[in-house]
């Protein structure tokens, strides 16, 4: 008998729990969205929580919050990139703007490893030019998602290939715009890292 009157109160917490019950999701207050006046304990988010990382607590900002799969079919989940500065690279198989860029990118991503997030976002193709892309220009060492239907060059406003979007570590964009080349990634970076 008892079983029976435990198990529907779980489910009721679970409930309330999941669905923020009492939060105020608009408020400043703390973490976990309870204000300081709540009886309650603060609810922990949970990993599926958009709003925090679940591995760091660190905040997630709203431009953070996208999921997406990676050119070689892994999915990517957008939060954690959250807490550095991040550079999304949206480039095209087939443009040779892109592939100038590409070696300097590369260089950027393999010296700011670490600290910087450097992330390709390919469009405006198939997911096997993608792949023949990363393959021929040498930049396997940081991710690329696959963006065929464009969602994520929509989020970031990108209306043209061989472009570049960048992050500061609270997810501001800092700079938006083509660097020939690649050339000035570098120094854009660093001034972000210290």
């Amino acid at each position: 008998m008892r079983a029976r009157t435990v198990l529907p109160a779980a489910i009721t917490v679970t409930l309330l729990a999941l669905t923020g019950c009492g939060a105020d999701s608009g408020s400043d207050g703390d973490a976990a969205g309870v204000s300081p006046s709540s009886s309650s304990p603060p609810v922990q988010p949970s990993p599926s929580d958009p709003s925090s990382d679940s591995a760091s607590g660190q905040a997630v900002p709203e431009a953070l919050r996208f999921t997406a799969t990676t050119v070689d079919g892994k999915p990517f989940d957008g939060s954690t990139l959250a807490g550095k500065p991040t550079v999304l690279w949206f480039w095209a198989p087939w443009c040779p703007k892109c592939k100038a860029q590409a070696a300097e990118t590369a260089k950027v991503a393999a010296e700011t490893a670490g600290e910087v997030n450097v992330v390709g976002v390919a469009g405006l193709d198939k997911n096997a030019a993608m792949q023949d892309f990363v393959a021929d220009t040498g930049t396997s060492g940081f991710p690329h998602l696959s963006d065929e239907k464009g969602d994520i060059w929509k989020r970031f406003e990108v209306t043209e290939q061989s472009r570049y979007v960048i992050l500061d570590q609270d997810g501001k964009t800092v700079y938006q715009g083509v660097l020939p080349g690649g050339e000035g990634l570098a120094d854009k970076v660093s001034g972000l890292t210290g």
